[in-house]
């Protein structure tokens, strides 16, 4: 009889040590289960609706003496449900978002590992209360697909990038250690009906995170060592001369950045989510009132050309050109223009101006009319040069488009949080180029108003609409995108031409004006020379009423990498933009409008693909119809073609 009891006794212990090793966590919806295993590591898999996504993934922190995450030894769980609404102050979606989800909270010996289930997706990051500071030797993310998944990514060189790599499309199974890495944001498609988008939030005192491929259908985290010691190389970058052989030394107390899975079972909840919004540390900033996003008119891609009968100037980087921009810009109600490379007499030297531009007059200018300069800087200048903020605030300028950083290490993450602190202390925006991709930092700090980070207009023919049409979906879908759009001239890619000044964009004529409506930044870009926006008049007047914060964004179709076409609201006016990529025939949709309100007639102004848009990427054809809710819209678009609307 005793030993049938200590049996029980040992079969009822080890039942409660699998209950407390194996658990789940469900979506608020309950089609998203995290399903959790502790053995020698800290294992999860990703459930949807009975599908496994994601198997027997496994998390690491590795500091300098200990690995959290090893043999972990559970001591308590604590569940919480949120379902709140959060108010962005840069409304790039929507003005009001749902914040729903159901939070696992395991506390372990010096750390804990918080998760979340969103109904669209999954989120996890370390917590740590140890004494002092600590050095964090590896992070590992490490992924299993549980059949061969077919990989959307970008992959640099190695660590310093711009993030401008087009994309590449690899299976899983074929991604070796060896072969190039990857930067984040990252797509997964299950061929299943479901896809994967894999990023990063509320990045703070820590790198940015990288994938490889682990050669065994999966992949796992790389991230850059802190630099130590730097020698400067040109004027604008310097060369890392000794690195240190952690990723991190940060704080022992704190909360690690966010990994998160956007899980989507139709393209179009890519296009929706908020998810980096709603995982990112709330604002920092008290008053908020003079953060003004808008629309900028830009002079490097045309190479401040204005051209004819009104040009009496030897146009150029001087002060006539400027002025000639200002005046465009006030015309059309445009906010800002940007006064890029040329407009300091030295890249180094921030506090003297070109004397060709006269910049303090354009200022004054600029002033009088409404319009307000914006300055290009290296990183470098504002490094060795960190009190030009207070200048540039007496100066009267309104904000900063600083670039060529290329690197993602700690330093470099801890610099963007520097500037955007000091630049809101004297409340100048900031436009990030040769940055890395969104991760919070704009959510923390509102005045970043936009980053680079992506395959732009500035690659010229380098930028084409099969390798855009992945943007809405992958570099998008995560934060404000600064793709510099607005081109006059179109052409396709069989017979694409163009440098500076006659710069020129791959896709016709509406797909360019789409690219307003379709692509997020707080601060728009008109790439495009002044002389052809008064030339194409009735496309600038579109352009210009697009705005750049809405209140409701509705995604109608969408396929990643072939086409998209959605609705966004801001107040009572509805605007529809579509793209498609190169495919070999015109494509057609019917769009229910049932998202207009009812018992209402609306006016239609609509841009349509002409009829030989196919070959000559110029024609187009503009159209005014009445429209009301509930009817059907055709929507026609030829190869790297497009279609915009505005619905008043």
């Amino acid at each position: 009889m005793r030993k049938y009891l200590l049996l029980l006794m040992f079969l009822c212990l080890a039942s409660l040590l699998h209950s407390q090793n194996k658990f789940e966590l469900v979506s608020p919806n309950g089609e998203i289960k995290v399903l959790f295993n502790l053995s020698d590591k800290i294992y999860y898999s990703i459930d949807y609706n009975g599908e496994v996504l994601l198997k027997d993934n496994s998390i690491q922190l590795t500091l300098k003496n200990q690995v959290l995450g090893q043999n972990p030894k559970l001591r308590r769980q604590k569940r919480m449900s949120i379902d709140e609404y959060l108010t962005p102050v840069v409304p790039l979606k929507y003005s009001k978002i749902n914040n729903r989800y159901n939070q696992l909270l395991l506390t372990f010996k010096d750390y804990s590992v918080e998760f979340r289930a969103f109904d669209d997706g999954v989120a996890y990051r370390f917590l740590t209360s140890q004494k002092g500071d600590v050095e964090v030797m590896s992070e590992e993310f490490a992924i299993n697909f549980p059949s061969d998944y077919l990989l959307h990514l970008q992959q640099p060189g190695g660590f310093k990038t711009a993030y401008e790599e087009p994309y590449t499309h690899i299976w899983s199974n074929t991604w070796k250690p060896e072969d190039k890495m990857a930067v984040l944001p990252a797509l997964i498609d299950t061929k299943k009906d479901y896809k994967i988008l894999i990023s990063e939030s509320d990045l703070t005192d820590y790198p940015c995170m990288f994938l490889k491929g682990t050669g065994e259908n999966g992949l796992i985290s790389t991230f850059p060592k802190t630099p130590l010691a730097f020698t400067e190389s040109g004027d604008r970058s310097v060369k890392i001369t000794e690195e240190a052989d952690y990723i991190a030394k940060t704080k022992g107390t704190r909360n690690y950045p966010w990994r998160y899975f956007v899980i989507s079972r139709n393209d179009k909840q890519l296009i929706e989510n908020t998810m980096t919004y709603r995982l990112a540390e709330k604002n920092q900033l008290q008053d908020v009132s003079w953060i003004k996003p808008g629309q900028v008119s830009w002079e490097w891609w045309n190479d401040a050309s204005p051209y004819g009968p009104d040009v009496n100037f030897v146009a150029g980087y001087n002060l006539a050109t400027y002025k000639y921009y200002i005046d465009f810009a006030s015309k059309f109600g445009i906010p800002y223009i940007i006064m890029d490379e040329g407009w300091a007499e030295s890249t180094r030297d921030p506090y003297t101006p070109n004397p060709k531009v006269d910049l303090h007059e354009l200022i004054r200018y600029g002033k009088e009319r409404n319009v307000g300069i914006v300055l290009w800087l290296t990183w470098l200048t504002v490094e060795n040069n960190f009190d030009l903020f207070k200048t540039f605030k007496e100066w009267g300028v309104k904000g900063l488009k600083i670039d060529f950083m290329d690197r993602s290490d700690q330093w470099m993450v801890n610099y963007y949080e520097r500037v955007a602190r000091e630049a809101a202390k004297y409340h100048l925006f900031v436009d990030f180029h040769g940055s890395f991709k969104p991760a919070g930092l704009e959510y923390k700090y509102p005045n970043v108003l936009s980053y680079e980070g992506v395959r732009g207009m500035e690659q010229m023919g380098g930028c084409y609409p099969d390798n855009s049409l992945y943007l809405p979906f992958i570099r998008n879908a995560v934060g404000p995108m600064d793709y510099t759009p607005g081109a006059m001239i179109s052409m396709q890619p069989n017979v694409y031409r163009a440098e500076r000044p006659n710069a020129a964009s791959i896709g016709t004529r509406a797909y360019q004006l789409a690219l307003f409506v379709v692509f997020e930044s707080a601060l728009q870009m008109l790439a495009d020379n002044p002389t052809l926006y008064y030339r194409n008049e009735d496309c600038t007047r579109f352009i210009t009423q697009v705005p750049v914060t809405w209140d409701e964004t509705v995604a109608l179709e969408a396929k990643a990498g072939e086409y998209v076409i959605v609705a966004k609201r801001k107040g009572d006016k509805w605007f529809i933009g579509g793209i498609a990529n190169n495919g070999e025939k015109e494509r057609e949709f019917t769009i229910k409008l049932d998202f207009l309100n009812k018992g209402r007639s609306y006016q239609m102004t609509s841009f349509e693909d002409g009829i030989n848009a196919g070959r000559q990427a110029m024609d187009y054809r503009c159209k005014s119809s009445q429209v009301k809710v509930g009817e059907l819209l055709t929507v026609k678009m030829v190869r790297n073609g497009g279609f915009a609307a505005i619905i008043e």
